[in-house]
């Protein structure tokens, strides 16, 4: 039924119709699937409908026609068409503004494709321009980390846009069913509270439906395993396993055989060693237990450190493999389909998930939906960790709900001058440490272009000739992409270095070192691994977890790897880190992050002057807007 003016249907009929889409979209997939996270490039993706008898090959080939009809450089088509599926072009023509869903693509190039393609019909007040505007400013939200952003701002924001009437741009995202409207209750002040006031109005927000509806199964999951939830063990055994521990393990073991979801917080070497204990203890029981990392080469690195290498009965792997992910073709373009869910849940009785403070809603929706009734997760997480890639911050949002058990481990000296540093910086000082051996060497830099120099000779001269650390063992990270000394500029300078060559396979040559960007079927993200080939076939990469053939479509969720931004880089340590640290995007938990991926040796290029002690000292980790913590505790 078309609405009309006084047919205009209410949010909880938008929200059914956002339910129903993306039900109709997993249904279609199979299985529950995870979409790419809005990394520093990405941005949500629609899952359109296939189209019948068009080869990717053949979609590619009609966006490239109409991109060159219309003056849009031909370098866009592989990303638009990665984002918008073989159907890209058809879609386009029907609405031009649907290219604003293609990362990297801002508002006025939208508006001048629009006028190519529709001619006098591309008006500025225009529905299909109003609700493309609304969703790529959430979008843009939300690379920021907020699920949802008053509507106000999104008003005020169109206004500068220059759009009409910003109210029916906000109808116009709503009744696409992308975009949600959602009544936020303001908090209670008993300070400011008087008998005879009036209470304060409830605040409209607005989310995408992808990220609003993933919080909400992410609460849902967490009420579903703590109400479920009964203890693993007998008071007997579980009395035996605690006897001669320390109260704070023996507190951890205690949360996590007792309690269906438990939040563990300590240093990373902390929780390495309580988490081996407790997925011990667990299997010596009997109890199916799995160990989740971020990375597949971390899964590998934390069973190499169990004593004795990962206890019988514990599975130690990457929490993209315990998803189980796998080809398939009708998925929506940019989704990961993973076999595991509500319909097909783990056989387990104990997750832990070693770095949990990395999950964003949307995984954390994945994970939990994929926990049956009665099993036990444990999410761990260092001490001012720095927040997830994606949108939200689920840890924290769950320990604020006051719903579960935070159980933090007592502090241990650090280990070595690494450890001494990054404990510092925890704490808010940028202290100096005694490394006698060079495992930590500041190195200034006036400028970004002096930084990225500096940073290459560490990389291809002073580290692996000094200390003996090879190249393929030392990781540049940044904090962003961009910038003059971001990972792009600074992989730009080690490729050409490195292992310079044209970029024969999309930019990539055999030898080069590239990183997931956004989660592949073959590759969770943040992983690291070697081009050793390609053609019209896809991509060759030898991953940690294996080789695999990324399929063209998919390419553009690689970036290069010698350097990464610090969100792609943590939870996976590396012998050597080099961090480049220039004045903008500075945050506690940033640098507390950057220097703890080094295990042996971390160089830092000092080229933010003042702003890196104040950063550090000021904490300056932005907010984010979400509702995970209200949603968990209705």
């Amino acid at each position: 039924m078309t609405d009309t003016p006084d047919q205009t249907p209410s949010p909880a009929e938008r929200k059914a119709r956002a339910e129903a889409a993306m039900r109709a979209a997993e249904a279609a997939a199979g299985a529950l699937v995870e979409r790419d996270a809005p990394a520093p490039d990405s941005a949500p993706a629609p899952a359109p409908a296939p189209e019948p008898g068009r080869t990717p090959e053949e979609g590619l080939r009609a966006l490239a026609e109409l991109f060159a009809e219309t003056g849009v450089p031909a370098a866009l088509a592989a990303r638009a068409a990665a984002r918008l599926g073989p159907g890209a072009a058809g879609r386009l023509r029907d609405d031009p503004w649907r290219l604003l869903s293609v990362p990297g693509v801002r508002p006025g190039q939208a508006d001048h494709f629009a006028r190519a393609v529709l001619g006098d019909g591309a008006r500025p007040d225009d529905p299909r321009r109003g609700g493309a505007l609304v969703l790529h400013l959430l979008t843009e939200a939300a690379r920021q980390g907020h699920t949802v952003t008053p509507a106000a701002d999104v008003l005020s924001a169109l206004e500068r846009l220059r759009f009409p009437d910003p109210r029916r741009a906000v109808e116009a995202a709503l009744d696409e069913a992308e975009v949600l409207s959602l009544t936020e209750e303001p908090g209670f002040d008993e300070e400011a509270f008087e008998e005879d006031a009036e209470p304060p109005e409830p605040e409209e927000t607005l989310g995408p439906a992808r990220w609003a509806l993933a919080e909400e199964a992410a609460a849902e999951g967490f009420q579903r395993l703590t109400l479920t939830a009964a203890p693993l063990l007998d008071d007997a055994a579980l009395k035996g396993l605690r006897d001669g521990l320390p109260e704070d393990r023996s507190l951890a073991l205690t949360a996590a055989l007792r309690t269906g979801v438990s939040i563990l917080r300590g240093t990373p070497d902390g929780l390495a060693r309580t988490v081996a204990a407790i997925a011990s203890a667990a299997a010596s029981q009997g109890l199916r237990t799995a160990v989740a990392a971020p990375t597949d080469r971390a899964a590998a690195d934390l069973a190499a450190a169990l004593p004795g290498g990962a206890a019988e009965g514990v599975e130690v792997t990457s929490l993209h493999r315990l998803l189980e992910p796998r080809e398939d073709p009708s998925a929506a373009p940019g989704a990961v389909v993973y076999g595991r869910g509500e319909q097909r849940p783990f056989d387990l009785d104990l997750v832990i998930v070693a770095d949990g403070a990395a999950l964003d809603v949307e995984l954390c929706a994945v994970l939990t939906e994929a926990c049956p009734d009665g099993a036990h997760l444990v999410l761990c997480c260092e001490p001012g960790a720095a927040p997830p890639a994606g949108p939200g911050r689920p840890l924290d949002d769950l320990e604020a709900s006051e719903t579960v058990p935070v159980v933090e481990l007592d502090a241990e000296p650090p280990s070595g001058p690494v450890g001494e540093l990054t404990e510092a910086v925890r704490g808010g000082e940028l202290a100096a440490v005694d490394a006698p051996g060079r495992e930590v060497v500041i190195v200034p830099a006036e400028g970004a272009g002096e930084a990225v120099h500096r940073a290459v000779q560490l990389v291809t001269d002073s580290i692996p000739r000094a200390l003996g650390i090879p190249v393929e063992d030392v990781q540049v990270v940044a904090p962003a992409a961009g910038g003059d000394a971001g990972a792009g500029a600074l992989n730009t300078a080690l490729k050409a270095r490195l292992n310079p060559g044209p970029g024969a396979f999309g930019g990539m040559d055999p030898g080069d070192r590239v990183v997931v960007a956004a989660p592949l079927p073959q590759a969770p993200l943040g992983e690291t691994g070697v081009v050793t080939g390609g053609g019209p076939h896809g991509l060759e990469v030898d991953f940690p977890g294996g080789a695999a053939v990324v399929a063209p479509a998919d390419a553009s969720r690689l970036r290069h790897g010698w350097a990464v931004p610090v969100a792609l880089a943590r939870g996976t340590r590396r012998p050597g880190v080099v961090a480049v640290l220039a004045a903008d995007g500075l945050s506690r938990p940033l640098v507390a992050t950057a220097f703890g991926l080094a295990r042996r040796h971390l160089s830092v290029v000092q080229a933010a002057g003042p702003a890196l002690a104040r950063a550090v000292r000021e904490d300056g980790a932005p907010a984010r807007r979400t509702r995970l913590a209200r949603l968990v505790a209705q």
